[in-house]
Parts: C-alpha cells; sequence; structure tokens
C-alpha cells in the first residue's frame, strides 16, 4: 500500500511540473509574438484605406429611411379598395 501512495504522489509531482512547463512555455510564447509583431508594426504599417464619403440625395435618403411616402399611399389605397369589394372589415377578421 505505501508502495502505491509513493506512485500516486511521484505521479501528481510529475503531473505538476509538465503543468507548470507548459503554462510557462505557452506565456512565454505569447510574450515572444508580441514583441515581434510590435517590431513588425513599426517596420510594415498597415496600409490606410480610404473611404469614399456618403452621397446624400433624395433617392438615397428614402431607401435608408424606408418604403417612401407615395408607396405606402397606394398600398393602402389598394388595400382599402380590396377590403371594399369583399367587404371585410378593417379590423382583423375572426374564423369560426
Amino acid at each position: 500500500m505505501e508502495h502505491l501512495n509513493q506512485l500516486f504522489v511521484e505521479a501528481g509531482t510529475l503531473m505538476f511540473a509538465g503543468m507548470v512547463f507548459v503554462f510557462t512555455f505557452l506565456g512565454l510564447m505569447i510574450v515572444f509574438i508580441n514583441v515581434v509583431l510590435k517590431r513588425l508594426a513599426i517596420k510594415f504599417p498597415d496600409a490606410v484605406i480610404q473611404t469614399r464619403s456618403a452621397r446624400t440625395n433624395q433617392k438615397t435618403k428614402q431607401n435608408v429611411d424606408g418604403v417612401s411616402p407615395n408607396v405606402v399611399a397606394a398600398i393602402t389605397s389598394a388595400v382599402t379598395q380590396y377590403r371594399k369589394q369583399h367587404n371585410q372589415p378593417s379590423s382583423t377578421h375572426k374564423t369560426k
């Protein structure tokens, strides 16, 4: 039984040492990559992309704001005429 306890202690020690080694290695790798990237960013900066200024005209504004008032009026008129022709009330009708 004493031999089994000794094996568990040795396994735990090896596991802990391995985890410390991996943690240290990954931490040093992150620091190294950040240092290299900072040096490369100074030597090779990213290109600045210029965007076009947005033009403000009436058609673009109507499309951005939503449906134009003329289209809304036409749809409302068509729905009203349809309901008058088919004798449907303007509110939602109930099914029996």
